[in-house]
């Protein structure tokens, strides 16, 4: 004897073609605590929390380096020199524009003092006056221009010693001894430094219909290529207002803490980034299939169906008679749903009917036996 079971969508074939009654098995789900978790998933890049691009403000040629990729720095720590030649020219050109200034002025000054003696004597116009005083005061101004050229070259001539803005380590380094570097409109680029390598970040890209989901504090984890097995923890410390548009796709920049205390972590890695915007641990709660269940009143014509007017429902079986109960649910992962109101932990739910149709045993289809080879064929063919 064999069975065969026939799911609900074909029971009604199988009822009005079959003449043996067939068999419910009705399955049921246990209520139970489960952790539920909605997530929502983007990429992003590995990058530093602090870094710094060094560059020049004056043009020249590098002189010397003292740092490479990777190197450790300190604050202040030297790090490159351009040549100094030509800002010590300048420097040298000012200072001698600024005594030449001071000379003009002390002359005009003292001719200023005896045409004054003069026209307060009635011996000369005031025209004249007038005039050496003019000049007195345009000497006086260009020793202030002198000295802030004096102050400029100085400045620039500081310029070429390059140093290290804060404590951290190299990351990368775009010159070279000898190569020059022009800044002219947009500072050169240098080096870029890190500040602290343990404190790393991530910027994921999240979609613009998940955005609204993502909220500062969100548990993370994530991974990276070059640690397949390893699951990094974080979370979400900012979620940037600004839109980005790439191929009519609008996504956000969510910040993303990544402490990297092993230091495995890399700037510039690709992360698979996972945040959890809702969860709950040992919750109560069923599996989704349970709730979607409704009894068809053709397949269970031996039961009593005892429903109710509740918007969200579940059925429990009462023997011959299956009843709606009503609930609350909450959230749901796909897999389970919180269950807030309406049963308790250990009941059972139905969950599914099995239609078990009883099949009999057919013999073997004998209709068609080879026969036994025809051992006169040769001869036939004669």
């Amino acid at each position: 004897m064999q069975y065969k079971i026939i799911t609900i969508a074909a029971s009604m074939l199988l009822l009005s073609s079959c003449g043996k009654e067939p068999q419910l098995d009705i399955r049921t789900v246990e209520a139970g605590p489960a952790n539920i978790q909605i997530y929502i998933t983007a990429t992003g890049t590995i990058e530093p929390v602090t870094s710094v691009t060094v560059g020049t403000q004056v043009s020249g040629i590098v002189d010397r380096l003292y740092v490479d990729y990777n190197s450790e720095v300190k604050r202040g720590q030297v790090i490159a020199e351009l040549d100094r030649t030509n800002l010590t020219s300048e420097l040298r050109t000012a200072r001698a524009n600024l005594n030449s200034a001071e000379s003009t002025l002390n002359y005009e000054e003292a001719n200023h003092e005896r045409y004054q003696t003069l026209y307060n004597k009635g011996l000369v116009a005031a025209d004249e006056y007038e005039q050496t005083r003019l000049s007195w005061m345009k000497a006086r101004d260009q020793v202030v221009t002198a000295r802030q050229n004096v102050q400029r070259a100085e400045t620039n001539l500081g310029y070429a010693t390059i140093t290290s803005p804060i404590d951290g380590i190299v990351l990368s380094k775009s010159v070279e001894e000898g190569q020059t570097v022009a800044a002219s409109f947009n500072t050169p680029e240098l080096f870029v430094i890190a500040q602290d390598l343990t404190d790393m970040r991530v910027v994921a890209d999240v979609d613009e219909a998940d955005i609204g989901q993502v909220k500062e504090g969100a548990r993370v984890t994530f991974t990276v290529d070059a640690y397949p097995d390893d699951v990094f923890q974080g979370e979400v410390t900012q979620v940037r207002q600004q839109a980005t548009t790439t191929n009519n796709v609008v996504t956000y920049e969510v910040v993303i803490s990544a402490p990297n205390k092993d230091l495995k972590l890399k700037p510039g890695l690709t992360a698979s980034v996972t945040i959890f915007t809702n969860e709950r641990e040992g919750v109560l709660s069923l599996p989704v299939q349970a709730l979607r269940f409704t009894p068809n009143v053709e397949i269970l014509r031996g039961y009593k169906i005892i429903d109710n007017d509740a918007n969200q429902k579940v059925w429990i079986n009462e023997g011959q008679a299956l009843r709606a109960i009503g609930i609350k649910t909450g959230i749901g992962d796909g897999i389970h749903t919180e269950i807030l109101e309406g049963i308790e932990a250990g009941q059972q739910i139905v969950s599914d009917v099995v239609v078990i149709v009883e099949k009999e045993e057919q013999p073997e289809n004998n209709l068609f036996m080879p026969g036994p080879p025809d051992r006169n064929r040769k001869n036939n063919k004669k």
